[in-house]
C-alpha cells in the first residue's frame, strides 16, 4: 500500500509518498504567497494551502498506482489562527506562528490572568506565536470577525477538513494553542473562558496516529483516489518531524533546521519547565516532549545569503569557512530576525552582527550566522540541562540540515553526537508514518520508527572546538540581555 506525507510548511507544502516498507518513491513541493501586512506581522491565505495541497496530491502521485494509496497524514506549522463562519468560509488571513502583533494580549495572559494559572491550565505560559493570544487579539481589534467565528482550526486541520469534512486536530498541534490542557490531553476550559470561545468552537481532539475519516467522495475524484483513503489526524511538524527521525520514546532528541529551529526532547513521562522557557505538550508517539522553539534558524541563513549577500550557492560560501577558524571567530550574531521565543519570550527582539572589524570577511560573517543559530539551540539545551535532562547524542532534520559544516558546528557547541538519518524529510516523512500507523500497517508509532528511520551517520564533537565554543558561547550569552533594552527602546521609537 501507498501513504502519503503532507508537510504544511511557511513557505511551500511538501508532499511525500511512502510504501509500506517506509521507502520514499516521491517528493514533490509546491510554494504559496507569504503575506507581512505591517512589520513583525506575518499571514497566509489557507485557500492557498488547500489548493496548492490538493495540486501537489495530484503531482505526487503521477505514474503511481492510486489505487494503492490507503492513508494520508500530516506535519503541519503550528499555532496559525484559521477561523471559519457558518458557511465554512475563512474569515480572514490565518495568522502564523511567527506573527509577532500580539504584544498587548501576551501581557495580559502572562501578568494579568498570570503565568501560574496559565501552567496549572495548559503546562505554559502564553507566547506572542501561540493561537491564545491570537484570538485575543481577533477579539479587541476585529470584534466583527470574532462574532463570525463557528470553528477556530490550526493549518494542517484546514486541509484535513478540506479532505474529510472532520473538525478534528490531534494533541500535539493542540499543545501549542495555549487552549488544551497537555497534561490530561484535553481542551481547557478555563482557557476557553479567558478567550471568550466554547469548547464547541474548537475541533475534536484525536491522537495523531488516529483515523479521522475518509477522503470526501468529490475530493477523491478530483485527486483520483479511493474513496476509502484513511486520513489521520497528523502531528504539528516538530512531532512530526520527531517521528520522521525516529524520536520516540523516552529521552530522545532531535534538532531541526528549517524556517524555525527546535530542539525537541521526547519523554515518556509528562513534566513542566519551572521556568517556562521550553514548551510542554503532549507528542505524536502517545506521551510527551519538552521543546525548545527558536523562530528564525535556516531562514536567518536564507536571508544572509539571498537578501544580503544575493547569493544562491550556500555550499560555495560555507566552503570559505575553514575548520581552524571554528571557535575562533570574532564575530556573533543574534537570530532573532522575527524576534525570539524560547527561552527569552521577546517578540521585539531583533537580529544584531557584533565584533566587526576592518579585517573581518564575508566567511566570518557567513559562519556569524550558522553560529548564531547554534547558539541560540544551545540557550535552550541549557534550561533542560538545568532539570536534569541528560543527553549524549541529538537526530537532526530540516533543511539547514543537509550542510555538513553547520552539523560540526552544532555537534561541537552543544556537545552531543549528531545523528544524520538516511532522510531529511522529518515532517512529511513523519505525516506518512501515522497515516501507515492508522491504517494497521504498523502496531504503534514506535513499532514504525525502529522499522522504518536509519542513522547513516554520526557526527562526533571534537574535545578542543568544544572547548573553545565553551568560551564563545560564555560571551554570546551575554549579548541579548545587553541588547534587550536598546530593542525596548526601539519598538518605542517606531510605536
Amino acid at each position: 500500500m501507498l501513504y502519503i506525507g503532507v508537510d504544511l510548511g511557511t513557505s511551500a507544502v511538501k508532499l511525500l509518498l511512502m510504501d509500506s516498507e517506509g521507502r520514499i518513491l516521491n517528493i514533490v513541493s509546491r510554494e504559496y504567497p507569504l503575506y507581512f501586512p505591517h512589520p513583525g506581522w506575518s499571514e497566509q491565505n489557507p485557500r492557498d494551502w488547500w489548493e496548492q495541497t490538493a495540486a501537489g496530491i495530484s503531482e505526487l502521485l503521477q505514474g503511481a498506482d492510486r489505487s494503492l494509496v490507503a492513508g494520508i497524514s500530516f506535519g503541519g506549522q503550528m499555532h496559525g489562527l484559521v477561523i471559519l463562519d457558518e458557511r465554512d468560509e475563512v474569515i480572514r488571513p490565518a495568522i502564523l506562528w511567527n506573527d509577532g502583533r500580539t504584544h498587548e494580549e501576551n501581557d495580559y495572559l502572562n501578568h494579568v490572568i498570570g503565568r501560574e494559572k496559565l501552567s496549572a491550565y495548559t503546562a505554559n505560559i502564553s507566547f506572542a506565536g501561540f493561537t491564545a493570544p491570537k484570538l485575543l487579539w481577533v477579539k479587541n481589534k476585529e470584534p466583527e470577525n470574532f462574532a463570525r467565528i463557528r470553528r477556530i482550526m490550526l493549518p494542517k486541520d484546514y486541509i484535513a477538513y478540506k479532505l474529510t469534512g472532520v473538525h478534528c486536530t490531534d494533541v500535539s498541534d493542540a499543545s501549542g494553542m495555549l487552549l488544551f490542557d497537555v497534561k490530561n490531553r484535553c481542551w481547557s476550559k478555563e482557557m476557553c473562558d479567558i478567550c471568550g470561545v466554547s469548547v464547541e468552537q474548537l475541533a475534536k481532539c484525536y491522537e495523531s496516529s488516529q483515523k479521522v475519516g475518509t477522503v470526501l467522495p468529490d475530493v477523491a475524484a478530483r485527486l483520483g483516489i479511493p474513496e476509502n483513503v484513511a486520513v489521520a489526524a497528523g502531528a504539528g511538524d516538530n512531532a512530526a518531524a520527531a517521528v520522521g527521525t525516529g524520536t520516540v520514546g523516552d529521552n530522545m532528541c532531535n534538532i531541526s533546521l528549517g524556517t524555525s529551529g527546535t530542539i525537541f526532547i521526547s519523554s515518556g513521562r509528562f513534566g513542566v519547565d519551572r521556568f517556562n522557557a521550553l514548551h510542554s505538550f503532549a507528542h505524536a508517539d502517545g506521551h510527551y516532549h519538552l521543546m525548545g522553539c527558536m523562530l528564525s534558524a535556516a531562514s536567518c541563513n536564507k536571508w544572509w545569503m539571498e537578501e544580503i549577500l544575493r547569493a544562491k550557492e550556500y555550499n560555495r560560501e560555507q566552503q570559505d569557512i575553514r575548520v581552524e577558524r571554528l571557535g575562533e571567530n570574532h564575530v556573533y550574531f543574534l537570530p532573532y530576525l522575527m524576534g525570539e521565543r524560547s527561552p527569552h519570550n521577546d517578540p521585539d527582539a531583533r537580529g544584531v552582527f557584533l565584533g566587526m572589524t576592518m579585517d573581518t570577511t564575508r566567511a566570518d560573517m557567513t559562519q556569524a550566522v550558522l553560529e548564531g543559530v547554534a547558539f541560540g539551540l544551545r540557550d535552550s539545551l541549557e534550561v533542560a540541562r538545568s532539570l536534569g535532562i541528560r543527553l549524549e547524542r541529538t537526530r537532526i532534520c530540516g533543511g539547514g540540515a543537509k550542510s555538513p559544516l553547520w552539523r560540526k558546528i552544532i555537534a561541537n557547541i552543544l556537545n552531543l553526537k549528531v545523528d544524520v538519518i538516511e532522510s531529511e524529510e522529518g515532517p512529511a516523512l513523519g505525516g506518512a508514518m501515522l497515516a501507515a500507523v492508522a491504517c494497521g500497517e504498523y502496531p504503534s508509532v514506535e513499532a514504525a520508527a525502529a522499522a522504518i528511520v536509519k542513522i547513516i551517520d554520526t557526527v562526533e564533537p571534537d574535545p578542543v572546538l568544544v572547548a573553545r565554543y565553551d568560551a564563545c558561547y560564555e560571551k554570546f550569552k551575554k549579548l541579548y540581555p545587553a541588547c534587550k533594552p536598546v530593542f525596548e527602546a526601539m519598538l518605542t521609537q517606531e510605536g
